[in-house]
């Protein structure tokens, strides 16, 4: 893991917040790696390799760090035309076309077509399929390629790389000899890293399907062709030393860090908030019924962090993680995102697990890592019955409960292919009825309920414990005493002692030890008004 974010010291003297902007592209790269099928950490091994290869080519200081990020980024309009490609490939795109990218006209056709039918079927169906699809995809790949240019573009832009580096990817999927999809220039035209960095790329995906000698011959093979013959060649005789690079024996993570040419971009402030929401929308790509939802879930947790009193920083950190919560959503394929109907139980253990990759990403980082625990909870339940973890009340704190209702309220008001969005008032009864089944903290289904524009609901405790009771519950598994409880409340010694003894015959408990397992397996730790505890001096 890379080492703490740092900050620096202001004009005011204050300490600001800084990141490196390369921590946050290396996190997207590993996304990309999910969202396209790749071996989870292939783009930093090509970057290593990009890397390298721009140093055998003897590359001054800013293009060697055009090339770095470049590389990095090569995949990130991965999720681009998602749910019009499924419609046309009813293969493994990646398995069959990826290989074939940099190769003849007749080799690039080949790849098209194996990913055309859908696998396993009989070799006639298989023709049928493919007179079928093969029209709707030439009509898709130009404007498929536009977009995957103009959607790395923008996010180079708003992962805070500056104009020199992100304007390059205009050029992204061209070919030296012209022959590129878009024709939009060839040779020298293209831009020098990006001539590197698509060696490097295709170098490190060739190795995986083909092994090092094979890959080694497949470049020298495109040389003069898609690729520029002589970083292809520089390739070719220093195969050893650019394969080697990706072998890093520490940390892949950490080599691609301390790999990043100087200077080193940071972003401050802004800059970091605006690369975690591109981050998000790169997720939410997905699929166009996912449009806008994490930016969506972010505004509305931060609008319920207020009203329940959260810290400014607390509110904060609450909304990068809400920007980040569906990162992983990439890793499940489209088509699941898609289905019109119920999902079988095999698609069910897929989406389950989009939290997990979610945590995958995020973990490499030690900025995005101390998000994770929010990020990653956002389909946790109280009772045990979320995903992934299935961990119960006690481990889930204020904010990831919060998350958690604010997701699942403004997932509710979206529309879905299987069905119809919820109005504001419907999606807060099910979330009221989720809280009174004891899956979401009720204090934060109210704050996310009322940030959303709706009436405050009422919701009923578990027990059958009233408001003040469930309060009083909360207190008492925080360690407060009768006295401390009544201080914290406003409200006499012998009230606070009769509340105490209601709720203890409700839940059916006779000590303060089993009211506190049954508070924490029922979210009523949290239930009560947290400020109002006295400090440990005032006992």
């Amino acid at each position: 893991m890379a080492a703490p974010t740092l900050g620096r010291v202001s004009e005011k003297g204050t300490r600001e917040e800084e990141v490196r902007a390369a921590e946050l592209i290396a996190a997207c790269c590993l996304a990309t790696d999910l969202g396209m099928g790749f071996p989870f950490e292939h783009g930093l091994h090509a970057t290593l390799m990009a890397h390298k290869l721009a140093d055998l080519l003897g590359v001054d200081s800013e293009t060697a760090s055009q090339t770095y990020y470049s590389c990095l980024l090569a995949y990130t309009g991965c999720t681009t035309d998602a749910d019009l490609s499924i419609q046309i490939f009813g293969g493994n795109r990646t398995a069959s076309i990826t290989p074939a990218q940099f190769g003849s006209r007749v080799e690039m056709l080949g790849g098209v077509v194996r990913a055309l039918p859908p696998p396993g079927l009989p070799p006639h169906r298989r023709l049928y399929e493919i007179a079928r699809r093969l029209p709707r995809a030439a009509r898709f790949l130009e404007p498929h390629f536009v977009a995957l240019c103009d959607v790395a573009e923008m996010m180079a832009e708003r992962l805070g790389l500056p104009p020199s580096i992100h304007r390059m990817f205009e050029y992204l999927t061209e070919r030296w000899d012209g022959k590129g999809v878009l024709g939009r220039a060839k040779g020298d035209e293209i831009p020098l890293p990006l001539r590197i960095a698509t060696v490097a790329r295709d170098a490190a995906y060739q190795r995986l399907i083909v092994g090092d000698a094979q890959a080694v011959d497949l470049i020298r093979e495109r040389a003069g062709r898609a690729f520029d013959p002589e970083i292809a060649d520089a390739f070719v005789a220093g195969a050893a030393e650019v394969l080697a690079a990706a072998d890093a024996p520490e940390s892949v993570w950490e080599a691609v860090l301390n790999a990043e040419p100087g200077p080193r971009l940071t972003l401050r402030a802004e800059k970091i908030d605006r690369a975690l929401a591109a981050m998000g929308d790169f997720a939410d790509l997905v699929s166009p019924f996912q449009a806008g939802h994490s930016a969506g879930v972010a505004k509305l947790s931060v609008s319920a962090a207020e009203l329940s009193g959260f810290e400014a920083a607390d509110v904060g950190r609450l909304r990068r993680a809400a920007h980040l919560h569906d990162l992983g959503r990439v890793a499940i394929h489209p088509r699941i995102w898609q289905k019109p109907g119920p999902l079988s139980a095999g698609e069910l253990e897929e989406v389950r697990l989009h939290p997990y990759y979610t945590e995958r990403v995020l973990s490499r980082s030690s900025f995005l890592s101390s998000l994770a625990e929010v990020a990653c909870a956002h389909h946790e339940r109280l009772d045990g019955t979320g995903y992934h973890r299935g961990v119960t009340a006690p481990s889930l704190s204020l904010p990831a409960r919060l998350l958690a209702a604010a997701d699942a309220f403004h997932a509710m008001t979206e529309p879905r292919p299987h069905r119809a969005a919820l109005s504001a008032e419907q999606a807060a009864d099910e979330l009221v009825r989720e809280a009174g089944a004891g899956r979401l903290d009720a204090d934060m289904v109210r704050a996310v309920v009322e940030a959303a524009g709706q009436p405050a609901p009422q919701v009923e405790r578990p027990a059958g414990l009233t408001e003040r009771e469930a309060e009083i519950v909360g207190l008492l598994a925080r360690g407060l005493q009768t006295k401390q409880m009544a201080r914290a409340l406003h409200i006499s010694v012998k009230t606070a002692d009769h509340h105490i003894q209601n709720a203890y015959r409700k839940m059916g408990v006779s000590s303060r030890a089993a009211a506190t397992l049954f508070a924490m397996e029922h979210g009523l730790v949290s239930w009560g008004d947290l400020g109002r505890i006295p400090a440990a001096g005032q006992r």
